[in-house]
């Protein structure tokens, strides 16, 4: 399910909420709710920041010509690349808190104003907006760890607060996402009980998978949760997700060539993008930057000479070992890739193409111009069933987690765990969410997760004890605040 966004998502939200005359009518909310789902795809957008927090830094890619890339890469976080300048910076995650904060202080405003906003359009409003706050710090602690704590709006200047550990804010995260996710509808304008009616006067097309649902919400929930170590509750919120897929339309993707497809799961909204941020060409949100075609893509699918980043040949086939798996696999009778134009392509050349990303629009006039418009998925069903079954081995059932983990082999006709093999169960989940989740912005959290579970690396938990898995704090925000702590890691 994925973020909403139209042309009023790039609305400037200081000037949407700062405004006097503002406040006043249910499109007011409307345009403040869809400003605030901007800025959130604005602030994991922006340097390409989701895929580096995530998928670069100790990942599976390797950088071409790109010295900034490489340093994100190695770990070498405190490199002095002006890329660097804004990846350490977490403003863009407060400008989503600030605007989330406004609407919560003004909204009733509204409803004392307009007899046309009901109660029940004003509770669905507010659901999804604590959610887009909980989800911001959410971000804020799992990139930089302890941050400041702010639940009030201030109009031009920010006030100084010291960090907060990051404990009491994903302790607040998963207290806001419940709430949240308690009234909002599994989709909307659909009759559901908790949103009656067509919402905002459109109907169910225009919303599918463009603004929070109950099941998204979950959907991170089980993430937070697994980010705290408490499989438990991780069990709990992607099974209930998983339950009731159906109940928001949702399915299994079954064809991998879809999920690469340039018309496929990354394309537009689609009800199995459980949540996420999307960009369509026709409201003209195809942009250059922002996508992670703009580091992977090259000849022959865009005029450009090299990719930014690849795979190296030796880790696609160390990865993707096995016979028959649709998303990468060779022939083994003329050692060629059986799908040539799904997770990679030009697999023959020393520099491979990763293009199971690849919603590009072109101008037949102009062979090196290309905007770019894929949607930035956090989470979608075949993910949220791996993580479920991660949850399931560490709480100790067997039978149920290699029975999710074997859900999604199927689906790539990748052959069954079966528990007189020689494979670890935990390795094999892992290795399956290398595979089926590669460039969606998961590897870094994944191997964080993967060592806490397993603490077998002396040098990765040494990392974690030091927090280095954190990034350092920009030095602009640290001389703006002078009651802020540089992470001690990066001291």
């Amino acid at each position: 399910m994925t973020i909403g966004c139209n042309k009023q998502l790039d609305i400037d939200s200081t000037k949407t909420v700062g405004d006097k005359n503002f406040w006043q009518s249910y499109k007011d909310t409307r345009a403040a709710l869809l400003g605030i789902y901007g800025l959130m795809r604005a602030a994991l957008s922006d340097n390409g920041c989701f895929w580096m927090y995530g998928e670069l830094r100790n990942g599976d890619f390797t950088a071409v010509q790109r010295p900034d890339l490489d340093a994100v890469i190695k770990g070498k976080l405190n490199a002095a690349f002006p890329l660097f300048e804004g990846l350490t910076n977490w403003r863009r995650f407060y400008a989503v808190i600030n605007a989330a904060n406004i609407f919560l202080e003004r909204v009733g405003d509204v409803k004392q104003l307009d007899p046309k906003y009901s109660d029940q359009n004003m509770r669905v409003d507010i659901a999804q907006i604590r959610f887009l706050r909980a989800f911001s710090y959410f971000w804020l602690t799992t990139v930089w760890g302890d941050v400041p704590f702010v639940l009030n709006s201030h109009d031009g200047s920010f006030e100084n607060k010291p960090q907060e550990d990051k404990e009491k804010i994903l302790a607040f995260v998963e207290s806001e996402m419940l709430a949240a996710a308690a009234d909002l509808p599994f989709n909307y304008s659909s009759n559901d009980p908790q949103q009656l009616g067509d919402y905002y006067n459109e109907p169910s097309s225009r919303w599918l998978s463009v603004l929070a649902r109950k099941l998204s919400v979950y959907g991170v929930l089980a993430h937070v949760a697994a980010w705290r170590g408490d499989y438990r509750s991780v069990y709990a919120y992607s099974k209930f997700v998983l339950d009731n897929k159906d109940r928001s339309g949702m399915y299994y993707e079954p064809d991998t060539y879809w999920i690469s497809a340039p018309n496929g799961m990354f394309q537009g909204h689609k009800t199995n993008q459980l949540y996420g941020l999307n960009f369509e060409f026709d409201n003209q949100e195809g942009t250059f930057s922002g996508h992670f075609e703009e580091f992977t893509l090259a000849e022959p699918l865009v005029r450009k000479s090299l990719p930014d980043i690849y795979v190296t040949r030796d880790s696609i086939t160390s990865i993707f070992s096995t016979p028959l798996d649709t998303r990468f696999s060779l022939d083994p009778v003329t050692g060629k890739p059986k799908y040539p134009d799904r997770w990679f392509a030009n697999f023959d050349s020393d520099i491979p193409i990763f293009c199971k990303i690849k919603v590009i629009q072109k101008d037949g006039s102009d062979p090196s111009f290309r905007l770019y418009s894929s949607c930035l998925i956090y989470t979608r069903l075949e993910e949220m069933a791996l993580l479920n079954a991660e949850a399931l081995a560490v709480i100790g059932n067997r039978t149920d987690a290699i029975n999710s983990l074997n859900s999604v082999r199927n689906l790539r006709k990748v052959p069954l765990f079966t528990d007189n093999g020689s494979e670890d169960l935990l390795d094999a989940i892992f290795l399956e969410r290398r595979k089926e989740m590669m460039g969606e912005g998961h590897r870094w959290f994944d191997l964080v997760r993967y060592h806490k579970i397993k603490r077998n690396n002396p040098g990765f938990m040494k990392l974690i004890s030091e927090g280095g898995i954190y990034w350092p704090v920009s030095s602009v925000v640290l001389r703006q605040n002078p009651r802020l702590k540089q992470n001690p890691y990066w001291n």
